[in-house]
Order: structure tokens, then C-alpha cells, then sequence
């Protein structure tokens, strides 16, 4: 019945979608471009609102759910397990307060209305995964921006998306790498369940009726801790939450 029914609400869908990132581009140039960084992010913020939102349209919800008391003005990385495109959005727009940029392919920085525009210009850090010198420079260079300007960052240590929800194990490289640009950022994992079952069926149709859940964790103190105990210790409370 859910694969029925995604037949006739995924199109609605994929428009509100498809018009949020056509309409936020020019938005986002004119932002940055008259009104500098923080304009830009409101409309980038603005951007994953509406795009979180278009979930409902195929009745899907989204409950995130942070009980955590996170420092403002501390720099933070968020670690999640990965299980769809659709994972990002929300990340965006309840982190907002935390200026959370993303590690991304830099594929994806040319091509996407919005979404190329802003890892372009939002102050992301855009890797080439067939050439690992640039990607340490890339992450590092974010690390940096992070200990300037008191933003956090978010990164998926599994290295790519779970097609059915099972976690694979994290790779501690990129949170080292951030950490030691960074090394007073705080550790918050977050634990992301039932995203994948979005694509369950592939990109079309999109599942439909699915209560999906990002809940953010107790924070970890690196505390010159080595890197891969505090990503294991992280990856242990995501994997407990999510089973």
C-alpha cells in the first residue's frame, strides 16, 4: 500500500522539492553576494526548511530530538551514520544555531541548483575522493574555519550511504584530521533511523507514512583521547540507539 501511494504523492513531492531549490538559488546569490555570510546562511537555512517539509508531502515525518545542552560558540563535530540524501536537510536546519558545514564530494558543486551553490560558497569542505592530498587540505581547511569562527561540522564516518539501514563501521581519519586543526571541538554523535526506508523502492517511487528519527546523543570530551577510541566510542552509542 505504501509503495501504491508513493506512485501518487512522490510527484507532489519531488515539485515542492524541485521549486524550493530553483527559487533559493537566485536567492542565495543576492544574499551573499549584497548582504555577505550571514544573509546567505538565513536563506540557506530557509532553503532546508522547506525542503525538510516537502517529507510530508508524501506523509512522512520527521522527529528530531536533541535533550542534549550543547554549547553555543563552541566549535562542534556531529557524527551520524548515513542512511539517505534526505538525512541532510534536517541536519541543517535544526543545527543551524551551530553553523554545521558538511564534508561533500565535490562533485556535487556543480550541476545542483541551491545545493552547489551554497557547498560552493556556505563554507563547506568539498573532497575529491580519488585524491586524498587534496581531501586532508579540504577537511583541514574546514578544521581551521571551525577554530576562527566558532562553527562545527558534520561528518559520516561510514564514508557512504546505507541502502538498508545497517551501519558500517567509521573511519576515524576525517574526524583526526578536524580535530587537529580543532582541538577544543566537542564530539556529539547523532543517531539517524528509518531515513534509508525513504528509498527503499529507488527514487521512484519514494515510501510513504515512515516516522523517521535523528536524535542527537550525549556529547564526548576528546580530552586528548585517541581519535579512534572517541569515533568507536561515538559509533557504539549510534549503533545502540538505532538497534
Amino acid at each position: 500500500m505504501r509503495k501504491f501511494l508513493g506512485y501518487i504523492l512522490t510527484p507532489i513531492h519531488y515539485l515542492f522539492f524541485g521549486l524550493s531549490l530553483v527559487v533559493f538559488h537566485p536567492i542565495q546569490w543576492i544574499c551573499f553576494n549584497w548582504f555577505g555570510y550571514k544573509a546567505h546562511k538565513r536563506a540557506v537555512d530557509a532553503l532546508n526548511f522547506c525542503l525538510e517539509s516537502s517529507y510530508y508531502a508524501l506523509g512522512d515525518t520527521v522527529t528530531f530530538i536533541n535533550k542534549q545542552n550543547l554549547p553555543v560558540g563552541r566549535p562542534m563535530i556531529f557524527v551520524a551514520n548515513h542512511q539517505s540524501l534526505y538525512d541532510i536537510p534536517v541536519l541543517i536546519w535544526h543545527l543551524r544555531k551551530y553553523h554545521a558545514k558538511f564534508i561533500s564530494k565535490i562533485e556535487l558543486t556543480k550541476g545542483i541548483p541551491s545545493v552547489s551553490y551554497n557547498l560552493r560558497h556556505g563554507g563547506a569542505a568539498n573532497i575529491d575522493r580519488k585524491d586524498a592530498r587534496q581531501s586532508i587540505m579540504e577537511i583541514s581547511k574546514l578544521g581551521t574555519r571551525m577554530k576562527e569562527n566558532k562553527w562545527s561540522a558534520v561528518i559520516f564516518p561510514e564514508g557512504t550511504r546505507s541502502k538498508d539501514g545497517s551501519m558500517r563501521s567509521f573511519q576515524a581519519a576525517g574526524v583526526a584530521t578536524l580535530l587537529k586543526k580543532c582541538p577544543e571541538a566537542l564530539i556529539v554523535p547523532i543517531a539517524i533511523n528509518n531515513a534509508w526506508k525513504m528509498q527503499r523502492y529507488g527514487s521512484f517511487p519514494l515510501n510513504t507514512f515512515l516516522r523517521m528519527t535523528w536524535e542527537v546523543l550525549p556529547p564526548i570530551e576528546p580530552e586528548k583521547r585517541p581519535v579512534d577510541e572517541v569515533v568507536a566510542e561515538a559509533e557504539s552509542a549510534i549503533r545502540k540507539t538505532i538497534a
